[in-house]
């Protein structure tokens, strides 16, 4: 796999020291640059095209969060911050992962891994996966089709419930159904999807899941199940 571009920004000269050693121990990534100055980083993505930018928020000047907004190629994003109160922008701004000052090498890790693997994802969507990925509490969650039971519309949200958790996604119903049915989920009712290898039986008016729980089948879906 193509080594991650990587980009860190932190005004703290021992942060992004940091930055500097955790990304050299770490496979499939390239530190391209560091700055200790935002505006010089927004010059060099002007230019320049990154994967990933590892960025603190509270910055002078312009912080982390206007110069994500700011960079034309739309990279992925690690945010490193001492403060939470920002975790709900960055949710809002999709980034992969947000990391709360003082950081082990190990957290380091674990958010590089997921940004690769999002960013894999992303670059090969058409390629038929054993997994899904999405955001769910402010992180990209990877979780595997034969651990998800089925999925649950509540207008702007799903509930993606899981083997081992409950994901509350914000995303339509209709928009995961168009992204996701090659993998094989099909709309059950308007409110479900369910994967149709997850199905154990069915009636008129509802189906089985292979767990034993029960779904009901909406009127204008029934013709969704024929085949199965």
């Amino acid at each position: 796999m193509k080594e991650l571009q990587v980009v860190g920004v932190d005004d703290e000269y021992l942060a992004l020291e940091l930055i500097k050693n955790y990304c050299a121990k770490t496979d499939g990534i390239n530190l391209l640059a560091t700055y200790s100055n935002p505006q010089e980083a927004v010059d060099f993505l002007i230019q320049n095209e990154a994967d990933l930018l590892i960025l603190d928020i509270n910055m002078p000047g312009i912080n982390g969060i206007e110069l994500l907004q700011n960079t034309p190629s739309k990279p992925l994003c690690i945010f490193i911050t001492a403060e939470e109160q920002h975790a709900a922008k960055a949710f809002e701004l999709d980034v992969v992962d947000y990391l709360i000052k003082p950081i082990s090498f190990e957290r380091f890790e674990k958010a590089i891994t997921k940004a690769k693997e999002y960013h894999r994802f992303i670059k090969s969507r058409d390629i038929v996966e054993d997994y899904i990925m999405f955001k769910s509490d402010n992180i990209v969650n990877k979780v595997k089709l034969d651990d998800i039971f089925w999925i649950e519309g509540f207008g702007e949200y799903l509930k993606i419930v899981s083997r081992y958790k409950k994901h509350m996604v914000l995303e339509r119903m209709a928009k995961f159904e168009e992204m996701h049915r090659h993998l094989g989920f099909i709309r059950i009712h308007k409110s479900y999807l369910v994967l149709k290898s997850h199905i154990a039986s069915f009636n008129s008016r509802m189906i089985q899941l292979k767990d034993g729980k029960e779904l009901p089948i909406g009127r204008t879906y029934k013709d969704n199940l024929k085949g199965i």
